[in-house]
């Protein structure tokens, strides 16, 4: 049962004492409408991601550039760790004429995802050899699209069920997430690979493989996918929309939109708001931190495209959404905090397998089985920190503070990501690795104390 709109959400805790449901009612809850609403609109939202971030530095280090450039340049995936500022305009600014046909959240869906369409055109086309920068402002707005489609789809989320269903929708949402996931990553590398004509034998200098025409083709077909998204939010109910009360001015109508959703939270927790948003800014900074050198380090070691296509984007997603299933299951049976360390344990060990495989060499086998056990440890906490991340909204400010919540788990690990081709170009692979690993430690501690802290969740 919900919490009324009205009453504070504590933070997830494991002191519920309500019946645990049998592992049935568990599993059907996937096939539910709202949970295949997320399915899709989870595709939508994975999409763009990789193809600014992931995808796009193998692309860019195939083309010859240096490691500390394509360090930098995922700066660009900053735009997530900012959504919040504008997240208060996607929350409660409408769209003229888009808003009242499909209604508030909808209609900044549809916005967003058009926008994405059109920049990712515009990388398709553009040479990053000889547009480099024509690239990177392309990227920039696809990001910057993204992220506010990722704030409607949030609100849209936590605004479609109730809080003990945020878990499975949570799982729904990173199935059909990972699943775009693996078409813009083995998806785009496959098609790029397919549209090649035979290199020059002997080509290995720096962007002698590059070929312009077959990354066009792949980014147009991922243009094209967002049509997924687009006919998901034609399609699909607006969520019942929480009464708010009427702006007696443009200053009452900011304190409302800009001010009231971060201070709702600051009047909930108290004391307590620093530790959490401590846990929030750090919990996935192994996994994110590592992430923008993976794909260069494919390049490095010989994987071929296909190879990575199969391993890394194909198998390793698989085994992000059993891990995601795992974690929204394990969450509805043993409760959000127990899950949510369990994930970081992993999420921080998995990266010192990384360091084993740079030592290895080219090895597919060794690369399935490091694939295998980092994206399962990946899936389970995504999977947790979603639900408990949505178990801290008040939906009355829905979008506004889980676009908060978001933003701050991504902002310190980008902006330490931005050196880390910096880092690999002075230490090597392996030494990265082991770094982004201890990196993982403090996050065990600020569970650990969030856990001993958190307030009773009040029963609805």
């Amino acid at each position: 049962m919900s919490v009324p709109p009205t009453l504070p959400q504590a933070a997830p805790t494991d002191a519920d004492t309500t019946a645990r449901p049998t592992w049935g009612e568990t599993l059907r809850v996937y096939l539910e409408p709202a949970s295949l609403r997320m399915f899709a609109l989870g595709f939508s939202a994975g999409l763009p991601l990789l193809l600014v971030l992931g995808t796009l530095s193998f692309r860019l280090r195939e083309a010859g550039l240096d490691r500390t450039t394509i360090g930098y340049l995922s700066w660009v995936g900053l735009a997530y760790g900012f959504k919040w500022c504008w997240a208060p305009l996607v929350d409660r600014l409408p769209i003229p004429l888009l808003t009242r046909w499909l209604g508030r959240r909808r209609s900044w869906l549809l916005l967003s995802q058009a926008l994405i369409m059109a920049s990712l055109v515009g990388m398709a086309l553009a040479d990053p050899r000889t547009e480099l920068q024509l690239v990177v402002w392309c990227a920039l707005a696809v990001a910057f699209a993204s992220a506010t489609q990722d704030i409607a789809l949030d609100a849209f989320r936590i605004e479609s069920a109730d809080v003990r269903h945020q878990g499975a929708l949570a799982a729904t949402y990173q199935t059909g997430y990972r699943l775009a996931m693996i078409w813009a990553g083995a998806g785009v590398l496959w098609i790029a690979a397919r549209a090649e004509i035979a290199p020059a034998a002997g080509a290995t200098a720096p962007g002698a493989l590059y070929q312009q025409a077959a990354w066009t083709t792949a980014y147009l077909v991922m243009a094209a996918s967002m049509l997924v998204g687009v006919l998901t939010v034609l399609f699909s109910r607006e969520p019942a929309r929480v009464a708010l009360p009427p702006a007696k001015n443009a200053a009452d109508w900011l304190r409302g939109a800009l001010v009231e959703p971060f201070a709702d939270f600051l009047r909930r927790y108290g004391k307590q708001a620093l530790l959490i948003l401590a846990l929030i800014g750090v919990y996935r900074i192994s996994d994110v931190v590592m992430g923008i050198m993976a794909n260069p380090f494919y390049v490095d070691m010989g994987y071929t495209k296909d190879e990575v296509a199969a391993v890394t984007k194909v198998f390793g997603v698989i085994m992000t959404l059993v891990g995601a299933f795992i974690g929204g299951a394990l969450s509805l049976r043993l409760g959000v905090m127990r899950v949510l360390m369990l994930g970081a344990v992993l999420s921080a060990a998995s990266n010192l397998l990384f360091a084993w495989l740079a030592g290895h060499g080219h090895d597919v086998t060794a690369l399935i089985l490091v694939i295998s056990a980092d994206n399962l440890s990946a899936g389970v906490a995504s999977a947790a920190f979603i639900a408990y991340l949505s178990g801290l909204t008040n939906v009355r400010y829905s979008a506004t503070q889980y676009a908060l919540f978001s933003s701050m788990m991504l902002l310190a690990p980008k902006w330490l990501a931005g050196y880390s081709g910096a880092f690999v170009d002075a230490y090597d692979y392996p030494t990265f690795f082991i770094a982004t690993a201890c990196l993982g430690v403090p996050v065990l501690l600020l569970i650990w104390l969030a856990t001993r802290l958190a307030p009773v969740e009040p029963k609805a």
